[in-house]
């Protein structure tokens, strides 16, 4: 489902800063607290990380789903909120924070402003930026990609993915039975992924050259061979490769949050119980924020983004529970339009 992109509210109860699946889910408490809400983000695409970098990666810790591909978990948040109709401001990055009495005016790195009583940020890391290969970056767009969104586009073809992480086997084996092959180059003898994914990689036609990084890059005008240099070998092997995918990890950044007034450690929001930040009015939840006992799983996220918006509820409305009840009681049916309170 295709998120409803209106853009014309300059005024809202609610701003949610960050468009993954935490604040997806947080749109739709909004709307169950009849709160009308913005969603807002730097990227183009709903659904975070998960869109940008693994939209067909299996995610096996969401309650009530064995298993769940990352596009159709985002669809179906997006189809959850839907009937409350939070207005998506995609591609837009909040940059400027303005406090008045009893309110907040947001401004985007691309002009646009937009007035609110309360904010959550469910920003995740903040701002991504791929980490580079050492050689080849020109060929990015031609051939050279950092994130897989999808995989149909590499049948047949020569892949070289490099990197030992999380991303860079899971792409490696949602491509082999895709690829006419499948290369896995990795700068150590040892991965850093997850135990149980290194060993089907290892039982896998994939072929793995450790100890060895990427040396050069040819081809004109798109990627067509690679040259690897492996430690200790005399001389660096030449391979074939149509699709080159750097999965080497990101760099991340607050960026303008970092000028919000918020209490900042170790590059995250420091929050209470109820997702307060140290400025009222605003909250936060996911991977953004800290405390003790943190653990940082979407699971997670969701239970801190429901706590931070009924709050955000309650503090909007001091005279309404933080708690919502039982949402069988009046959350709407399938398809039905819901009215949200006018904005202050």
């Amino acid at each position: 489902m295709t998120p409803v992109l209106r853009g014309s509210l300059s005024s809202v109860d609610l701003v949610i800063v960050g468009a993954g699946p935490v604040g997806l889910f947080g749109a739709y408490y909004a709307g169950v607290r009849t709160l009308s809400t913005a969603v807002l983000d730097s990227l183009e695409e709903p659904g975070g990380q998960i869109t940008a970098m693994y939209p067909e990666k299996a995610i096996f810790d969401v309650a009530g789903f064995p298993a769940i591909r990352g596009r159709d978990l985002v669809e179906q948040l997006l189809e959850q909120a839907a009937p409350f109709q939070p207005d998506y401001r995609l591609g837009h990055q909040a940059v400027g924070l303005e406090r008045g009495d009893g309110s907040f005016a947001i401004t985007t790195a691309s002009g646009h402003r937009i007035e609110c009583r309360a904010i959550v940020i469910t920003g995740g890391i903040g701002t991504f930026t791929p980490r580079p290969l050492p050689t080849g970056a020109e060929y990015l767009g031609r051939g050279l990609v950092h994130f897989v969104p999808d995989p149909t586009a590499y049948a047949d073809q020569h892949i070289v993915v490099v990197g030992g992480g999380d991303s860079a086997i899971d792409w490696a084996l949602l491509l082999e039975p895709i690829g006419a092959s499948v290369t896995v180059v990795h700068r150590r003898g040892e991965f850093r992924a997850h135990p149980h994914s290194v060993e089907l990689l290892k039982a896998s036609s994939v072929e793995l050259i450790t100890d060895a990084q990427i040396s050069a890059v040819r081809g004109d005008p798109d990627v067509s061979e690679v040259e690897v240099s492996v430690k200790g070998a005399d001389a660096p092997r030449t391979l074939h490769c149509d699709k080159l995918v750097a999965a080497l990890g990101f760099t991340a950044n607050l960026g303008p949050l970092l000028e919000w007034g918020l209490r900042i450690e170790k590059r995250q929001i420091v929050v209470d119980t109820a997702g307060r930040t140290t400025v009222p009015g605003v909250y936060a939840a996911g991977d953004i924020v800290d405390y003790d006992g943190k653990v940082k799983l979407i699971a997670t996220g969701f239970g801190e983004v429901a706590t931070a918006v009924n709050n955000a509820a309650a503090y909007l409305n001091p005279a309404v529970s933080a708690f919502p009840g039982h949402l069988s009681d009046y959350a709407p049916a399938p398809g039905e339009p819901v009215a949200v309170s006018p904005t202050a």
